[in-house]
């Protein structure tokens, strides 16, 4: 298609200049959403016929994008796509062609998996309460049901719905769609019905998809008589408000009264005692004079009944929490469920501790100076709306500072994870907008990765830190000798050359050596370093200084004394001497390196052998060394070294980790600052 627009139009000049063009373009377009490369397609056309020639290539290029989507949508749904499209010869001679046909094929061959995870039903209807798992208790459950009662009850769960009930290539049925519509059409299922027969029974004429402020959908069907009827499922209490008359035992369509009313509010409370996500499924008889124009009626329902589903906590979800809270994350819930589901899952998961569970519209009535004093409070949100979980994450971080983690897997979730200052969505059941959003995908939408998460991010962390620390001291030490020998004595102890291979040690071999370090199960056990905390902590300054001045000390005193020390007074006996400096500070990196795989343990040892990295780069730099000395001293202003030599070298190198672990015994006091995090 690009190459049939060059060939065609590649030669309409501009009427306008790009810029003079541009700025009258956003003189009538105040917003317009990447304006230039919007207007550069457009401004740079000089005649009328061109510009509609385009145009329609541009309604082909729309054509085609739709039949895309279609294919999409069809091959997410498991049906067959229709070869319903021919593409225009001016498109198929641009070389731009689709084969409808071959995209069938392909759907053809997909086997569409169901995704069950919930744990089972629980429904009220018609006044009698049953849990549904075994096929006996569903058709106990059928047989007290009266034929109107479940005619009704099939009929909105199949047409009020976003899920998709499907066979596969092995003529089996599969369910398709969010949890909550998967637990709900397996519950149709399980009571006899057939989809395709219900949906083929009635006509949609509208749907109003669910909306995550009103916490409802609804649908409007066409019957065979020609009459209309609107079902409407969402949130319980929502729901039940909107209904003045409820199904009885007896199939009867009767008014509700107080005493039903409360039946159905104490089902409702005990279905999420229990952890049940509830739902309220009604409808109502709107005659034959419906226009498709008109709303769906928010009021007049009668009510079907009450639906609970349980969604079973993942296993090692409570650990999880548990590792977060001794980490210094504190987990928040923000959820559209009931507050007494939310409350229920939350304890279960270990959340809901001291802490406060609270409504979105309590919670969006509050002032500024109310919000202030019970945001750090607030382990729980329930039936909040987009807009909440927001405010919420905005308030932790403009206000109290903190640092923000939002997990989030639907569309309402995009501004949450977008305010954060780590968003995470789910790979499997989020949306692309969500995941365009977010910072981190989660593959397995599981809890327990987040903490493998935030185990790796401390990890990668603190081996920067390490990093540092070993490079600031190399420098230090470097400096301070370098500069002052040449200051006081007139001569550099440490030539270019050497210095080239001591920089190497300290930015190439060293980064490779201790950024490689694997996490530790203990990193989840530390503080976690807030929004203002310094890089460079005061342990880490504790570790630079003292071991600089080690350093420092020997190398002044071989530089002093030690001629006498080692009874040097032979012709060449100060190049043995900055030999021994260098093979000395060189094995004083060495083992500063080993010191610094631990910031604050003594132990340094434990896992060594297990970071294959760290050990080759060690031995590759002895080696290395030791080469430079014995054979490389024309190049690198050495000579070799007696045995006597290379062990006084090596010991003053070993000295540097006693040292080191006695610097770790000094208490220093680091400010943390928590990491907050909320979880959907």
């Amino acid at each position: 298609m690009e190459s049939y627009l060059n060939e065609n139009f590649g030669d309409v000049k501009p009427k306008n200049s790009s810029e003079e063009a541009l700025q009258r373009w956003r003189q009538l377009c105040w917003l317009v959403k990447n304006r230039k490369r919007r207007f550069r397609f457009t401004a740079n056309l000089s005649k009328r016929f061109e510009a509609e020639a385009i145009r329609r290539s541009n309604q082909e290029k729309f054509r085609v994008a739709v039949l895309v989507s279609q294919a999409a949508l069809q091959f997410i749904q498991g049906l067959n796509l229709l070869s319903e499209y021919t593409v225009p010869e001016e498109v198929r001679a641009a070389g731009f062609e689709i084969c409808a046909d071959e995209l069938g094929s392909i759907v053809e061959g997909r086997d569409v998996k169901k995704l069950k995870i919930h744990g089972g039903v629980e429904a009220c209807v018609c006044g009698k309460v049953k849990e549904i798992g075994s096929s006996k208790v569903s058709s106990d459950f059928l047989s007290d049901l009266p034929d109107f009662a479940l005619r009704v009850l099939l009929q909105s769960i199949f047409n009020n719905t976003g899920g998709e009930v499907v066979r596969n290539k092995d003529e089996n049925i599969e369910i398709l769609g969010t949890p909550t519509e998967t637990a709900i059409l397996e519950f149709g299922l399980s009571l006899g019905g057939n989809f395709q027969e219900e949906r083929l029974a009635s006509k949609i004429v509208q749907v109003e998809p669910f909306n995550s402020f009103k916490k409802h959908m609804g649908v409007v069907l066409q019957l065979p008589d020609g009459s209309f009827r609107a079902h409407c499922k969402g949130a319980s209490e929502i729901i039940l408000a909107a209904c003045d008359k409820v199904i009885d035992s007896n199939g009867e369509v009767v008014p509700l009264h107080e005493e039903s009313i409360n039946h159905l509010k104490n089902t409702i409370e005990n279905f999420a005692s229990e952890a049940l996500r509830t739902l309220c499924l009604a409808y109502m008889e709107i005659g034959s004079e419906y226009s498709v124009e008109s709303p769906i009626p928010s009021t007049g329902y009668t009510c079907i009944g009450i639906v609970g589903i349980k969604d079973p906590v993942r296993p090692g979800v409570r650990e999880s929490v548990a590792i977060c809270r001794s980490a210094g994350i504190t987990v928040r819930m923000v959820t559209g469920d009931n507050i007494s589901t939310a409350k229920a899952i939350a304890r279960e998961c270990g959340i809901l501790t001291d802490g406060i569970a609270i409504e979105g519209p309590e919670f969006r009535e509050k002032s500024e100076e109310e919000l202030h004093d019970i945001i750090p409070k607030i382990q729980v949100m329930a039936r909040s709306a987009p807009m909440d979980k927001h405010t919420l994450v905005k308030h932790l971080r403009t206000t109290f500072g903190d640092v923000v983690a939002v997990t989030g897997d639907g569309t309402n979730d995009a501004p949450a994870l977008h305010e954060a200052d780590i968003g995470l969505a789910m790979g499997i059941a989020g949306t692309e907008v969500a995941k365009e959003s977010a910072d981190v995908i989660i593959l397995d939408d599981n809890f327990s990765t987040i903490v493998t998460v935030a185990k790796w991010g401390r990890s990668v962390y603190i081996n920067i830190q390490k990093f540092v620390q070993f490079q600031l001291t190399v420098n230090i030490v470097a400096l301070i000798v370098n500069f002052s020998s040449a200051c006081l004595t007139g001569n550099a102890p440490l030539t270019a050359v050497q210095l080239l291979w001591v920089n190497m040690i300290m930015d190439t071999l060293g980064a490779l050596a201790l950024a490689t370090e694997p996490p530790k199960d203990d990193l989840m056990k530390r503080p976690p370093v807030g929004r203002k905390g310094n890089f460079v902590s005061n342990v880490m300054w504790r570790n630079i200084l003292g071991q600089a001045l080690y350093q420092f000390v020997i190398i002044w005193f071989l530089q002093t004394r030690g001629k006498v020390a080692f009874h040097l007074d032979d012709p060449d006996s100060d190049l043995v001497l900055n030999t021994l400096i260098f093979n000395s500070f060189v094995f004083c990196q060495v083992f500063n390196e080993i010191s610094s795989r631990e910031m604050e343990r003594i132990n340094v040892l434990e896992g060594i052998l297990k970071n294959y990295v760290f050990v080759a780069v060690l031995t590759c730099t002895i080696l290395f060394q030791i080469i430079i000395i014995e054979f490389l001293g024309t190049y690198a202003n050495t000579c070799p070294l007696s045995l006597k030599q290379w062990i006084v070298s090596v010991f003053l190198g070993f000295l540097g980790m006693p040292v080191a672990a006695a610097l770790k015994l000094i208490p220093f006091e680091c400010s943390w600052v928590a990491i907050m995090g909320s979880t959907e």
